[in-house]
């Protein structure tokens, strides 16, 4: 046990799954005086719809953690925040034919933003269980990648305020996910066996077009040829699609790839010719830019993600301009560009 960190208070961020569960298991075994905090951001009305609400399993196995773990548990209601501040900003992009990223701004401003005003006063640090690092570089905090490529979170958290990166720990940073399993189990944690939820983050177990039936209902419009102009079926609503996504049309005779998007006549184009010289995506231009430290152009190696994912370009700027290496055929206006000089991730900008 490290002696000078006994007195060092930390407020986890807390899911019920074994990510955050195991950083919990963490902390506290390196003396690390540890609170638990749940946020409750559905109400139970607004599940209704979908049967069980998914949260109700979520607080049973981190209530047994904590329990085995001798940690205090706090449920912090967040509703209004969380559907102010992400459920509307969601609705509002998609409504406008842009691609949300409700997970990056659900980081942004409730779980490193408006939580915390919630948290009592006294604590250090705040902790979850994000794949991701963070380090110093002439007196700036940097998020840095996780050495798991594949569960690394940067991404999402590359719009947090950079004054917000001296307070964060990120436990499980360092380990991959096979790692992570092995420490659960050596921990024997209740939730060891759990699987990972394969829903999009800030919806848990729902499913987003359920999420976006909910809101925005129905808008049937036709599907339309890009090169030829042919009708080829019809859509439930422009919102359903982005650019890039070739499942879930319901066209035979494909593959064929959404390129295009008409919100004014709700129009959905698509195109088997995706991949030809005439559509290559390779330059796109950047607002709303939030970086941590140093200036895009100062990198040696500068480099973007426009998802989540492995996939990573590397790229050049001019001053909003960002040119990529190589063409990507999924660019969409709303997505978030995530920069990096080699594992340092600079910070973000929304794709204008």
């Amino acid at each position: 046990m490290k002696e000078s960190l006994q007195s060092k208070k930390v407020a986890l961020l807390a899911s019920g799954g074994v990510d955050s569960s195991v950083a919990m298991a963490l902390l506290k075994e390196d003396g690390y005086e540890v609170e638990a905090f749940y946020l409750k951001i559905w109400l139970e009305d607004e599940l209704a719809f979908l049967g069980d609400c998914p949260w109700n399993e979520d607080l049973k196995y981190l209530e047994e953690v904590c329990k085995q773990l001798d940690i205090k548990l706090n449920i912090v209601p967040m509703q209004k925040e969380y559907f102010e501040k992400v459920v509307s900003y969601t609705i509002n992009e998609v409504k406008n034919g842009r691609t949300p990223n409700p997970d990056v701004m659900c980081n942004n401003h409730i779980k490193f933003g408006m939580f915390l005003e919630k948290v009592p006063k006294g604590f250090d640090f705040i902790a979850s269980g994000h794949y991701a690092q963070t380090q110093k570089i002439d007196g700036s905090t940097y998020l840095k990648m996780a050495p798991d490529p594949i569960k690394d979170q940067t991404y999402f958290l590359a719009n947090l305020n950079k004054d917000i990166l001296n307070k964060v720990l990120f436990p499980i940073g360092k380990f991959s996910k096979t790692e992570v399993r092995s420490l659960a189990e050596k921990f024997n944690l209740a939730n060891k066996e759990r699987k990972d939820s394969q829903g999009i983050c800030f919806l848990g177990k729902l499913k987003f077009n359920e999420f976006l039936e909910h809101y925005l209902g129905k808008k049937p419009g036709e599907i339309i040829d890009f090169d030829s102009k042919e009708i080829l079926g019809e859509h439930s609503g422009f919102y359903y699609h982005t650019v890039g996504q070739r499942k879930g049309l319901g066209l035979s005779g494909g593959p064929y790839y959404v390129v295009d998007k008409d919100i004014d006549e709700n129009i959905v184009y698509v195109s088997k010719n995706y991949f030809s010289e005439s559509k290559i995506r390779k330059t796109f231009n950047i607002g709303s830019l939030n970086l941590f430290g140093k200036k895009l152009s100062e990198a040696e190696n500068l480099s973007v993600k426009i998802r989540h994912g492995e996939k990573i370009y590397n790229c050049s700027v001019e001053t909003n301009k960002i040119t990529l290496a190589e063409s990507d055929q999924g660019i969409a206006k709303g997505q978030f560009a995530v920069f990096y000089d080699g594992d340092i991730c600079l910070g973000c900008a929304v794709i204008s």
